[in-house]
C-alpha cells in the first residue's frame, strides 16, 4: 500500500514538473541541436506581432488551415476590424479558415504545394522552427540561390532575406565512418539586412511563437488548469494519505 502511495505521489510530481516547465519550452528531435527559440505563449504582445508577421511575410504560400480568423482575433486580443483591415488578405469572412494566397497549381512552381503550416510547431518543436527560419544561407546551386542548414534542399525562398540578409555557410573537414568528408557546421553572416541581428531574432521568435499557438490555441489554458488540477490531486493524495493511516492505525 505503501509503495503504491509513494509511485502515486511520484506520478503527480512529475506531472506538475511538467505543468510548469516554461511555454514554447521543446526538446531537440532526433538528438538535432537546434537553436533555443525562447518563446512565451503568454506573451500577447509577441502573440500580435507574430500573427501580423505570418501574415505579411509567410501567408502567401502557407495555410493554417485549423484556425480561423475570428478564433485568432479573439484569442490574441486584436479587434475584429483591425483583423479584417490588416490580417484578412484572401478573405472577408472572418469565420473562414486561415489559407493561404497561392493558386491551385501551385505545385507547378515547387515542385509541390507549400505545407500548411497549422501543426508544424508541434510536430518539429518551436525550437526548429526557429532554427529553420534562421538557417538560411547562399547556396547558387539551389534553384532560389538558397539552402538552409536545417532542412537541406529545402525549395522555399528566402523571403525574409531583406530583414536578415545574407549567410554563408561554414564548412569542416570531419572523418565520417572512417572517411574525409566535408561537412556543414553552420553559417556565419555575410551581408546585413534591414534588422539587427537582435530584431531580426525577436522578429522569428514572434512567429515561432505564434505558430505555437497556432498549433494548439488551447495550449495556453490547458497549461494554466493543469497547475491547479495537478496541486488539487497532490493535496487529495496527502489527505488520502492520512485518512489511510487513521483507519489502520489500530492494525497489528
Amino acid at each position: 500500500m505503501r509503495a503504491r502511495m509513494k509511485l502515486l505521489a511520484g506520478c503527480l510530481a512529475a506531472g506538475l514538473a511538467a505543468s510548469l516547465l516554461p511555454a514554447g519550452a521543446a526538446f531537440a528531435e532526433d538528438g538535432e541541436n537546434y537553436l533555443h527559440a525562447g518563446t512565451n505563449i503568454r506573451d500577447a504582445e509577441s502573440l500580435q506581432r507574430g500573427a501580423r508577421a505570418f501574415m505579411n511575410y509567410c501567408s502567401g504560400c502557407h495555410s493554417l488551415k485549423y484556425l480561423r480568423y475570428n478564433r485568432m482575433g479573439e484569442d490574441l486580443g486584436i479587434p475584429a476590424a483591425e483583423v479584417a483591415a490588416s490580417l484578412m488578405f484572401v478573405s472577408d469572412k472572418p469565420f473562414d479558415d486561415i489559407n493561404s494566397a497561392m493558386p491551385t497549381d501551385s505545385d507547378k512552381w515547387f515542385g509541390k504545394r507549400p505545407p500548411d503550416l497549422s501543426l508544424i510547431a508541434r510536430a518539429k518543436g518551436v525550437d526548429y522552427v526557429f532554427s529553420f527560419l534562421k538557417g538560411f544561407y547562399v547556396d547558387k546551386s539551389r534553384p532560389w540561390g538558397v539552402n538552409n542548414d536545417v532542412l537541406p534542399n529545402a525549395s522555399m525562398p528566402f523571403v525574409l532575406q531583406s530583414l536578415q540578409g545574407l549567410q554563408k555557410p561554414i564548412y569542416k573537414n570531419e572523418t565520417v565512418d572512417g572517411e574525409a568528408k566535408v561537412v556543414l557546421t553552420g553559417v556565419e553572416p555575410l551581408s546585413p539586412g534591414s534588422m539587427t541581428p537582435a530584431e531580426y531574432d525577436q522578429f522569428v521568435r514572434d512567429i515561432t511563437n505564434f505558430l505555437d499557438y497556432a498549433a494548439e490555441p488551447i495550449k495556453a489554458k490547458r497549461q494554466f488548469v493543469g497547475i491547479f488540477v495537478t496541486l488539487f490531486l497532490l493535496v487529495f493524495l496527502g489527505l488520502a494519505y492520512l485518512l489511510k493511516k487513521e483507519y489502520w492505525k489500530d492494525v497489528h
